[in-house]
Formats: C-alpha cells, sequence, structure tokens
C-alpha cells in the first residue's frame, strides 16, 4: 500500500501530529483512510504535493488549495481505497480511468484495483465491512466488463481455473483476475467453481481440453480438491496443475507447481509452461492419473 502513518506523514511535512490532524478537520486535506485496525494512513502523493506547495507559499490554506487545484497526483491503490470507503462509485470510476491512461490494464488491475480492495480486508478476523464488499462489488463488476471486450482467442492451449473461494472472499478477486489478464493474453479460460462434483466437471472439458489447471481459493479441503483434479485427469491426458496463491497447502511433498501471489507474475509463469508444452499436448485421451500426491 503507497500510504504512511500520521507521525511519519507528519515528519515529512515538519509539523506535529496534532497540527496534521488539525488541518484534516478543517481543511480535509489532507484526507487519510482507515485502517482495519482504525489507524489512519495518509496518501504518500498527497503529502508530497502538500509539502511542495507550502514550501512555495509558506501558509498553509493558500497551500492546500494550491495542492487541492494541481491535483492528487496519479491515481493509486490507497486513492481508490479512499473512493471506496466513501463509497463514491464515480470517484471510482474516474481513478481507475485515470490509471488507464498511465498503465497497462494488468497493472491498473494488481497496482490500484486490488491494492484498494485489499486495504479494506481483514482476513483474520474474517468479519465484512461495508467499505469491503462494496469495493469487491464494485471490483467484480469491473473486471466482468473488461472480460467482455477480451480480444478473440489467439493460442490453442486452454487453462481451467478450479476456484474453490467463498463468496466476497479476497481470493475470489485475484481469481478473477488472472483468468482476465489470460483471456487478453489469448488464452482460452474456463472458470467453474470447486463445488461442482467431478462427473459434471468431466462434461465440460473436452470442450476446452486444457493443457493446465489453476487450483485457486482455499475454502475446500485438500482431499475434495484431489477428487476434482483426478476427474480433469481422467479426460485430459497429460494435464500440469498450478497453485495460485496457497490453494494447496505447501507440505513439501506437493507436486503442484506453485504460480505465487500476484495475478500479473502467475500469468507470465503459465504462459511461459504453455509454450514450452505446444500445440501437441493438448490431447484428451481418457486416462486416469493421480491425483495431488505427495512424492
Amino acid at each position: 500500500m503507497n500510504g504512511i502513518r500520521t507521525n511519519a506523514a507528519a515528519v515529512m511535512l515538519g509539523v506535529s501530529p496534532n497540527t496534521l490532524r488539525s488541518w484534516e478537520r478543517r481543511y480535509g486535506f489532507p484526507r487519510p483512510r482507515r485502517t482495519p485496525g482504525g489507524h489512519r494512513q495518509y496518501a504518500l502523493n498527497e503529502i508530497e504535493s502538500l509539502r511542495a506547495t507550502l514550501a512555495e507559499t509558506h501558509n498553509v490554506s493558500s497551500a492546500i488549495a494550491l495542492a487541492r487545484q494541481r491535483g492528487e497526483g496519479p491515481s493509486s491503490g490507497s486513492r481508490l481505497a479512499a473512493a471506496f470507503a466513501a463509497f463514491d462509485e464515480e470517484k471510482a470510476n474516474c481513478l481507475l480511468e485515470e490509471s488507464l491512461a498511465l498503465r497497462s490494464v494488468e497493472r491498473t488491475i494488481e497496482e490500484v484495483l486490488l491494492e484498494a480492495v485489499t486495504a479494506h480486508a481483514d482476513e483474520r478476523a474474517r468479519a465484512s465491512t461495508p467499505e469491503y464488499e462494496f469495493g469487491w462489488r464494485y471490483a467484480t463488476a469491473w473486471l466482468s466488463a473488461l472480460k467482455r471486450l477480451s480480444p478473440p482467442v489467439t493460442r490453442t492451449a486452454g487453462v481451467l481455473v478450479l476456484d474453490a473461494s467463498a463468496p466476497l472472499e479476497l481470493d475470489g478477486l485475484y481469481s478473477q483476475s488472472l483468468e482476465l489478464m489470460l483471456r487478453r493474453a489469448g488464452v482460452r479460460t474456463l472458470s467453474l467453481s470447486s463445488a461442482i462434483t467431478g462427473s459434471r466437471l468431466a462434461r465440460a472439458l473436452p470442450a476446452l481440453a486444457p493443457s493446465v489447471v489453476v487450483l485457486a481459493g482455499r475454502s475446500i479441503t485438500l482431499d475434495a480438491l484431489g477428487r476434482l483434479v483426478y476427474s480433469v485427469r481422467s479426460v485430459v491426458h497429460g494435464v500440469q496443475v498450478f497453485d495460485f496463491r496457497g490453494a494447496v497447502p505447501d507440505t513439501g511433498a506437493s507436486t503442484v507447481r506453485r504460480l505465487g501471489q500476484t495475478p500479473l507474475a502467475a500469468r507470465d509463469l503459465l504462459l511461459g509452461r504453455l509454450e514450452e508444452l505446444g500445440p501437441s499436448r493438448h490431447s484428451t485421451a481418457a486416462r486416469p492419473l493421480p491425483a495431488i500426491s505427495a512424492r
């Protein structure tokens, strides 16, 4: 998160934390967001902008007015998180449009959208908040709209994403983000819930003939996940299985390959692997192979 606590922001501006809080109350700027623990966290670009205008004007009200006039700096995860905290959909739209003018879709997703939703997540407490749910639902709709605008498929390889995340779970957004990035790279993808039984899952496999299965989300037992992978391998010969964001516990004995925590890096690893596999591996011979297993 590109944000700093009150004491650090005050040091940058050369004032006391109490003075900084008084500016927030009087002028509404700089405007911090609140962490799940209730602490203020200021956007670094706002503090840097205000520091520059204070040096120019030597007057608080003039400096704040000038910083606002110049804008709050480039769109960032912290600014989008603030829009989510204010339940301001119009502001969120503007921030993402600004980001797309500076960044790729992929970087906007990873550096702005996911960062903003994550800022309101408190996975330890396992309790949702209005700000988090607003951000999560907004992000889901935004990703879905982009999915419909994805370019045509240009690769023969298929990727099946088995998503075991619970409703409103942060992992679900990461799974959606990875699927969108793969589609934008021309990869045929299919995302299905892990709640689907193995026999029903088998009906969808011939249409995709996946070379790769990606396991995402952690709201499923390892045994149930293993049965789903077995069902895939019973239909598609040679399919390779990857873990995204810890769907499979890392015991040191699993044969599942790891994609890491971020969708952009995971996409790059998958694209590299699909290039290595080549089109000759995309067969659908019915031959059962072991499920998720230990060596």
